[in-house]
């Protein structure tokens, strides 16, 4: 069994966007398998890793994301992250005001483009108070945090979450899954070990999330594989990693799934 490790949210609110600092940028390092507790605040957060994948969640929807990829999170929504692997945590918090409108009301994965990789990065990650600024440095940071906020309205979404039941039960076996999607293959071998009948769980996943067992695990498989492959994995290591007997087996389901070869899919996305 995977040891993991807990640990608070790491003090949001002394990097709280002000009038003066509407974009406050935070940095952490996490260890492999570590979780950040869950936690709210008033503003809405971008939130994505330098190196290594990682998962947040909240009540609604799991996202697994790998680094060239970003979860947005609107303001007062409860939230957790887990590092996947070991990584560099990179926070970025938006005042109100800032992004409005109905795609900004929802959770969703965003693309980083280089550009607004690097321009997270020039902003400063230090707690209040934030150093003294000369007005030279005042014109920089608020030049930045324009086109923050210009490659963030032209952000591709990605359509890489997974959503999750309020059903207690079928909750604990998606949890079970998320964490370990390669153990089994089938809905018999999960069935078997929540303790219910596939019948009960397949009844479950039509009504607490619109879909069949197989349809929500692809999407699952799917956002799992995109991390692998963008570490550089082969596609006969993510195959077997995800619980297929062959690399073959595993293309004819991401082909099945998204109406394309693996190797292009993982390209475009």
């Amino acid at each position: 069994m995977v040891r993991r490790s807990s640990v608070p949210a790491f003090s949001p609110e002394r990097f709280a966007p002000t009038p003066e600092r509407p974009l406050r940028a935070k940095s952490r390092m996490l260890e492999h398998q570590t979780d950040i507790q869950p936690h709210r605040h008033d503003w809405g957060q971008l939130v994505f890793s330098m190196t290594g994948a990682v998962r947040v969640s909240t009540e609604a929807s799991t996202y697994i994301v790998p680094p060239s990829r970003a979860v947005w999170i609107p303001p007062g929504v409860v939230h957790a992250v887990t590092a996947i692997e070991r990584c560099d945590l990179r926070t970025l918090y938006a005042g109100p005001g800032l992004l409005t409108g109905a795609a900004w009301q929802a959770g969703r994965v965003l693309e980083v483009s280089p550009l607004l990789r690097e321009l997270v990065l020039a902003l400063p990650a230090v707690p209040d108070p934030p150093p003294a600024e000369d007005s030279a440095d005042t014109e920089r940071r608020r030049g930045i945090e324009g086109l923050v906020l210009v490659e963030l309205r032209r952000a591709r979404p990605l359509a890489l979450g997974v959503a999750l039941p309020q059903d207690a039960r079928l909750r604990r076996l998606c949890e079970a899954m998320l964490r370990e999607p390669g153990r089994h293959a089938g809905l018999d071998e999960w069935a078997a070990e929540a303790g219910a009948s596939p019948r009960t769980l397949s009844r479950l996943f039509r009504e607490q999330l619109g879909t069949s067992f197989a349809q929500w695990r692809s999407q699952l498989l799917l956002a799992h594989a995109l991390t692998l492959a963008a570490r550089g994995r082969p596609m006969s290591h993510i195959a077997t990693e995800l619980g297929y007997a062959s690399a073959s087996a595993f293309t004819a389901m991401v082909t099945r799934t998204v109406g394309m070869p693996p190797s292009r899919f993982f390209a475009e996305a």
